[in-house]
């Protein structure tokens, strides 16, 4: 789906402010420990839960979207869900009993186990072995915020659940605003490797030394690493997504989200999607999931609780446009 810039600035900006306003607190990531013990709201003041029982909200097995599953997974009742290692709050962290995997991607895994009929088995690793699993089948799925990119399509099937939205975090009162490449010029600049992220920060770095501009010096930082880079000055800037990002921002009072963009770059609406083996056969039965999740209403429980409302899909798509290919 192509969008006009203006329409992908205000679906970011919107989901700043959202995320701005939602106070939350994480688990022991970051040193946000006091956070973690004392609980938190949600932005309609609702209590958010970060001990290990999550009452997670829960919807009925659909049979016939269960029939979609393939044989061999619906044999075994157990869908094998890969996900990072949990120190992206709100999307995928430690409960403040520094084991349980909480958060809204752990939510909605779990919502498609129900309507499946079948039982979630977490798996975190570190980002790259996401891939790894997924290719070797020891893992069915992956929930952990992937993008959807025209050169993953060629590996992957993907069923969409959110939208994909990048944030940079920076110093309180350091006075940047990130709109573009320009305003990264020179600048040293945290991110994860093998993300998007990564992608287009290097595209961007490329495109500032073709106008004549200064590249933008990229620094590697993997989970809550970048936090003490950030603070201590090694970085200028951290690049991650957005929730995450404005997730800490308010909790330490110390940085703040000084600019968005859309994942998919910009002419495309980024989409944040279920990843399985291409042409394994769970593609379908995942969208069917889906579907029926953001039409139960259960879809959208998930998010409120969470504050992540503004990044909901109107239904999810099986392999939409993503990311496009660096040129080469």
């Amino acid at each position: 789906m192509s969008l006009p810039r203006r329409a992908l600035v205000a679906a970011a900006g919107a989901l700043a402010a959202a995320l701005v306003l939602a106070g939350c607190g994480s688990g022991s990531a970051g040193g946000t420990e006091l956070a973690a013990a004392k609980g938190t709201t949600a932005p309609d003041g609702t209590a958010v839960n970060l001990s290990p029982n999550q009452n997670r909200v829960t919807t009925p097995k659909v049979d016939a979207i269960a029939a979609l599953v393939p044989e061999e997974i619906r044999r075994k009742g157990t869908l094998t869900v890969v996900d990072s290692i949990g120190t992206t709050p709100p999307l995928d962290f430690y409960a403040n009993d520094d084991r349980t995997i909480i958060g809204v991607e752990p939510d909605i895994a779990s919502l498609v186990g129900n309507v499946l009929g079948l039982k979630v088995e977490f798996n975190p690793v570190s980002w790259e072995n996401i891939f790894v699993g997924l290719d070797s089948g020891k893992y069915d799925v992956g929930l952990s915020n992937i993008t959807v990119t025209e050169a993953r399509k060629e590996k992957y099937d993907f069923a969409t659940y959110r939208l994909d939205v990048l944030g940079f975090e920076a110093k309180k009162g350091s006075g940047l605003k990130v709109t573009g490449p320009k305003d990264l010029a020179g600048k040293v600049v945290g991110v994860s490797t093998g993300t998007n992220q990564e992608k287009l920060l290097i595209s961007w770095s490329e495109e500032n030394v073709r106008n004549g501009l200064k590249p933008i010096d990229i620094k590697y930082h993997q989970s809550t690493e970048y936090y003490l880079a950030l603070s201590s000055g090694r970085i200028e800037v951290f690049t991650g997504p957005n929730p995450s990002l404005a997730f800490h921002a308010v909790q330490t009072g110390e940085t703040e989200v000084v600019g968005t963009y859309s994942g998919g770059g910009a002419d495309v609406l980024g989409k944040i999607a279920a990843t399985t083996k291409k042409d394994n056969g769970l593609v379908k039965a995942l969208n069917g999931a889906l579907d029926e999740l953001i039409r139960n209403g259960t879809y959208g429980q998930v998010l409120k609780r969470w504050g992540l409302e503004n990044e909901a899909v109107q239904s999810s798509e099986i392999n939409p446009q993503g990311l496009p290919k660096p040129k080469p």
